[in-house]
């Protein structure tokens, strides 16, 4: 997935490869609008009947998107766990021992929302900003 365009499907539902800076930065965005507008636009009755639906998909596409940007960093997705852990427990007020938390959303926000990733290929695939140029026929 190059910066310039966006497969919204790979970038939601699929956890392989890396991506970079901006196209997370969008999916995190569009995340975020759609858990806002959920938890504060939708009826209290309507959202304890789909929230069933709601939260499973917003807690997944979060984890394909999150692996993504860790692998480019050249960290295991499985910080992910750790990352939407924080952040479930912060999430809407971070008060009391819960505040601790912050610390790894903090960590999070500075690692994969300001940090580039990494030069060149690593385990998890090329560089998102610069491919390695395709092989030539032989």
């Amino acid at each position: 997935m190059n910066g310039a365009q966006i497969d919204w499907g790979l970038l939601f539902l699929s956890s392989s490869g890396r991506l970079a800076r901006s196209p997370f930065l969008v999916g995190l965005a569009a995340i975020m609008v759609v858990l806002l507008l959920f938890d504060n636009a939708v009826p209290l009755i309507l959202q304890g009947l789909t929230a069933i639906v709601v939260y499973p998909a917003l807690l997944f596409s979060s984890a394909c998107l999150l692996s993504k940007r860790l692998h480019d960093r050249g960290r295991s997705g499985w910080w992910a766990a750790l990352v939407l852990l924080a952040f479930a427990l912060v999430w809407p007020n971070a008060s009391g021992p819960r505040a601790l938390f912050l610390i790894v959303v903090v960590w999070a926000v500075i690692e994969l929302g300001v940090m580039p990733g990494e030069e060149g290929s690593n385990r998890f695939g090329a560089n998102p900003l610069r491919p390695a140029p395709p092989e030539l026929a032989a």
